[in-house]
Parts: structure tokens; sequence; C-alpha cells
């Protein structure tokens, strides 16, 4: 019987029609995929046919190469590779890019947390060499089964308190961070082969909106804040349906005033994508007065861990018992919006939606069509027994 190729040339279909070619790669009991990032197109002329017959001689060239270079010796098949890279020093390195980078920073706190998780997991000592399928599946599993928001102190005997698990959310966040830094070795050819294949991610969880009514939102405009920077932020991010990362770091620059209404001009913190936002003549109002061009509008206003006390406190003031945070005022704005009778699409462009689905949450949030459903239901008498 003949011996079983160890290497060899598959198609998979994406969803674009296309056929992606990869390398079935198996090795002393082992399989591994090498993705070669050539594609087939849909043959419809004879140049389509001529172009597809040219990739796949080039995938067979690629993979002859692959076969000479196991027969020289696995360290020859490997050796184009750096997979003893230390696993945690280029997570931390990827995390330290971040913190340098202001556009990313905000996504800092995340790579940061899942990096804490990643040294108890982990043997310091790792390398790439260890980040397989098998791993990523137990390190799914931790962060499933043990992980804990925080972890116990040294000195804390106790057995009867323990922090809670971590949220779905979290999980969700955490999983990714470390499936970037894998597809970002992959793509710096620290492995030459992609471990997440076939790895199922958490599932993002959905979170419940906390938003005020407008009803609500005038109450807490008639109300003082112990801090008046995060009282006028606050109103102007329900108004506009802005982040507060992106309200923190607005400078003069990106005001423009386009006829009748103030048009922000600016990037999303977050996402990174360039955005145009016209503001409401009312929204305006909460503009402090204009200074140079490089200079912040709401120089005031830092975002700190004392922020969402002085809204609770505020809130409760004025009669409010809702668990507001300062995003509420970003749910706010969506909900308001939906609610006045603004289109779905015209609000995901507001809030810089790069997916209608993510709108589409706050329709959810409020549905007035099951609100008119069971307004149909009649009047009923119950006698009494």
């Amino acid at each position: 019987m003949a011996a079983k190729e160890p290497i060899r040339l598959r198609k998979r279909k994406m969803p674009t029609g296309n056929i992606s070619l990869y390398l079935d790669i198996y090795i002393d009991g082992k399989r591994s995929y090498e993705y070669l990032k050539l594609y087939l197109s849909p043959e419809k002329t004879k140049s389509d046919r001529d172009k597809n017959k040219q990739t796949i001689q080039l995938a067979e060239a690629i993979r002859a190469k692959r076969i000479v270079n196991l027969q020289n010796g696995t360290y020859g098949f490997d050796s184009a590779y750096r997979q003893d890279t230390n696993f945690l020093d280029y997570y931390r390195s990827m995390c330290e890019a971040r913190h340098g980078n202001i556009e990313s920073r905000g996504n800092w706190g995340n790579w940061y947390s899942a990096l804490k998780h990643l040294e108890r997991f982990c043997d310091p000592k790792m390398t790439f060499k260890d980040v397989t399928s098998e791993w990523l599946n137990k390190f799914k599993n931790y962060l499933d089964k043990d992980a804990r928001s925080k972890r116990p102190q040294e000195n804390d005997t106790s057995t009867t308190y323990r922090h809670p698990l971590l949220s779905q959310n979290t999980k969700h966040s955490y999983f990714n961070k470390v499936c970037a830094c894998i597809n970002q070795a992959f793509e710096d050819r620290i492995l030459p082969h992609n471990p997440l294949r076939g790895v199922e991610r958490f599932k993002e969880g959905e979170n419940k909106r906390v938003y005020l009514t407008i009803e609500e939102i005038k109450k807490m405009a008639i109300v003082e804040c112990r801090t008046a920077a995060v009282k006028d932020v606050f109103l102007f991010s329900c108004l506009t349906g802005l982040r507060k990362s992106d309200i923190e770091k607005m400078t003069w620059s990106e005001i423009e005033q386009q006829g009748e209404f103030a048009r922000i001009v600016f990037k999303q913190k977050k996402t990174g994508g360039q955005e145009y936002l016209d503001i409401s003549p009312q929204a305006a109002r909460y503009l402090t007065e204009r200074g140079p061009s490089n200079s912040l509008v709401f120089p005031n206003f830092r975002y700190n861990w004392q922020t969402n006390t002085d809204l609770k406190m505020w809130a409760l003031k004025a009669g409010i018992q809702k668990d507001i945070t300062f995003h509420s005022a970003r749910h706010t704005f969506a909900v308001m919006m939906l609610d006045l009778g603004a289109e779905i699409y015209t609000v995901s462009k507001l809030l810089g939606h790069k997916d209608l689905k993510t709108t589409q949450i706050y329709a959810k949030v409020l549905d007035k069509k099951k609100q008119e459903a069971v307004s149909l239901i009649p009047d009923i008498s119950f006698s009494e027994k």
C-alpha cells in the first residue's frame, strides 16, 4: 500500500464564491494547515480559466517545495518560522504597542486584563510551539470555568467568599485579544499555520441597555450635579450620541459650521472611522467658548473612577433610580431618536455604527410594534369571587 502523502493541496469554498487554496499537513500524527492566500475565482471566461490554472500551478509548486523541505528534515520545514518566540513576551509587546498609541489606548485596558489571566494560566517559558488548538480550548475552558474578575489576596484564607466568574462579554473580549495576538503571529511568520481554525469563540452576550426617557433627561437638567463639567458633557452626549472618549479628546479644529448647524468632523477613538456629525442647536449650547484650534472643547472634563459615582448621585437627586453609567447617555440618544421617528439607517449613521445590526439592538429595546400589539387587548372585567 502506498504511503499517504504528508502534504496535500486542499480547496475551501468561501462565502464570496471564490475558492481558497491551502495545504493539509499531516506529520507524526499531528495535522496542521497552511493557508496560501491564493484563490480561484468562478470560471466565466477563458481568461478566468487561464488565471485559475496558473494559480493552481503556483500552489502545486509551493506544495512541492514544502515536501522537499520536509524530506530534508522537520527542522528544515519549520526553519522559515520563529516558533521559539516566547508567547507571553510577544503578547506583552502587543499590549505596549496599544498603550503607546493614543488611538488604541482606550482598548489597552482589556488587552492588559487578558494578559493578567494569561500570566496565571501559562508557563512563563511557553513558546509559540505550544500554541495549538488544544491549548486554545484549554485556555477557553479556564476563562469559562475558573477565571475570576479579581484574584484573591494572598492572605485571604476565606473559603466562603470568592470573586464572581467573568461575564460572557468579558470572556468574549479576553479570548478575542488572544486570537488577535495569534493572528498577528501568523502574519509575522512566527507560526507556520493558524491554530485558530476549528476553535469556536465565545459568543458575545447581549447587555441590558440602561437609558433615560425624555422626561428623565428634563429632570436631570434642572438638578445640580457635584461636578458641573460632568453634567454638561453627559447632557451633550444625550443630545449627540457621542462616546465619552470622543468628547474628551475633541478639539475646536473638529467643530465646523454648516448653515444653522454645528458639525463635528472627527475620527472615532474606538473604531478609527471618519465621522461627520451634525448636532442640534440645543446640543451646541453646551459647547464652551471657542478657543484655539488645538485646544479642548471641554477642558474641564476628565473621565475617571469618580465620574460614574457623580452621575449616580446626580440621578438620585433627580428622583431617578436607574443604574446609569456615562455610556447610558449614548443609549439614551439612540432610543430617543428611534422613539421620535428617525429612520434606523439614519440613527446608525449618527452613532457611527459600521453594522446596522448594532443599531437594531436599540430598536429591539424600544419595539413600538410590541407595545401596539399588547394595547389591542380589550378591557376585561374580572368578577369578584
